[in-house]
């Protein structure tokens, strides 16, 4: 009897050791290796971003170095032709020192060698988007509006190159003094310009034809969303589209439905074709009070909407909403690509006016 006691003790010994080896065992097929490529891809970016960071300061080093050495002696603009046929002609393996390259790095460093901000910011780009910004900005301020909206946005060539051709500084800076109480308690002179509602977007990726109806225009930001959104700014998240709300016994339906994540709320789109019509703002806020009570969450920021219009008569936008509380901003669209000079000469007109009202 005892025997058989001792051998039945065993046995649920055994069983008991063989259950925490399958539990062991299950735990490990359960195990997300994927955490390891995690890893690899954190630690190949950040030696990309380090030799990127090392590769521009040493083309800012050598335009310097060139620079000094054009300005010190006879050679003039010979000295780049110079530089560039020693390196072909005694190193040909190494690449980047082309001419028209060497010629770039001495303007580089003519263009940063006094500006503290933007040295540090600099170096966070690739030397594509740096030329893209030292070609297209054309004051400090707007490179340093470039620099730090493609370090915040991640940019590519080609969004970057979007941006500055479609006048976004311009049109940024001419929609300051129309943000909403929300945006402006929420964000600071960094966060742009994912946290400013422009005044005035340009929507030319769409592809319209020339007669439309909102529906179309509706599919086709759909259509072309990742635009869309480069456009509005990169904090936007896509909700869904006729997004239904529902008050009493009546259903209504959102054009397009964002979040905000920078802003922490829910932003409203509602598309018009023609020009802006004060009746548009009552239903507007009736949206927001809707999105207000039932759909945003306790811890986000009142609800924003944003009536986007092909034309807009200033006067009536003034009037319409001067004793309104809603946080509803009216902007247009434009299906082609705004006239930068234009933009420049608007802009420039304003700072004279802020500039004469200081004084």
């Amino acid at each position: 009897m005892k025997v058989y006691k001792v051998f039945k003790l065993n046995g649920i010994i055994y069983a008991k050791l063989q259950i925490t080896y399958l539990r062991r065992w299950l735990y490990m097929l359960d195990i997300n290796f994927n955490q390891i490529i995690e890893m690899i891809e954190k630690r190949k970016n950040n030696a990309y971003r380090k030799v990127n960071e090392e590769m521009i300061l040493l083309y800012l080093e050598v335009g310097k170095f060139l620079y000094e050495l054009k300005e010190n002696s006879n050679y003039g603009d010979k000295i780049t032709t110079k530089a560039s046929d020693f390196m072909k002609n005694n190193y040909p393996n190494i690449k980047g020192f082309t001419k028209r390259n060497i010629e770039r790095m001495i303007q580089f460093y003519s263009t940063y060698k006094d500006d503290e901000i933007a040295t540090p910011l600099v170096t966070q780009l690739s030397w594509t988007n740096n030329l893209l910004i030292l070609s297209g900005a054309k004051s400090k301020e707007e490179r340093h509006f470039y620099l730090k909206l493609s370090i915040k946005n991640n940019y590519s060539k080609r969004e970057l190159d979007r941006q500055i051709s479609s006048a976004y500084y311009e049109r940024y800076m001419l929609s300051d003094g129309k943000q909403l109480p929300t945006v402006n308690k929420t964000v600071d002179e960094d966060d742009y310009p994912n946290t400013r509602i422009l005044d005035t977007y340009s929507l030319e990726f769409l592809d319209l034809p020339n007669e439309f109806s909102e529906k179309d225009l509706k599919n086709a930001i759909i259509k072309n969303l990742k635009d869309f959104i480069l456009e509005v700014g990169k904090d936007f998240t896509f909700i869904g589209d006729e997004y239904r709300v529902q008050v009493g016994n009546h259903d209504f339906f959102i054009d397009l439905l964002f979040y905000n994540r920078e802003l922490s709320c829910l932003v409203a789109f509602e598309l018009k074709l023609g020009e802006f019509k004060a009746e548009y703002l009552g239903k507007m806020n009736l949206y927001l009070e809707a999105l207000d009570r039932d759909v945003k969450k306790e811890q986000e920021n009142p609800s924003v909407g944003v009536i986007l219009c092909s034309s807009k008569d200033e006067d009536v936008v003034e009037y319409s909403i001067s004793k309104n509380m809603s946080q509803t901003m009216i902007s247009e669209y434009k299906l082609k690509l705004i006239d930068k000079k234009l933009l420049e000469t608007k802009l420039k007109e304003m700072k004279n006016l802020i500039d004469n009202i200081n004084e």
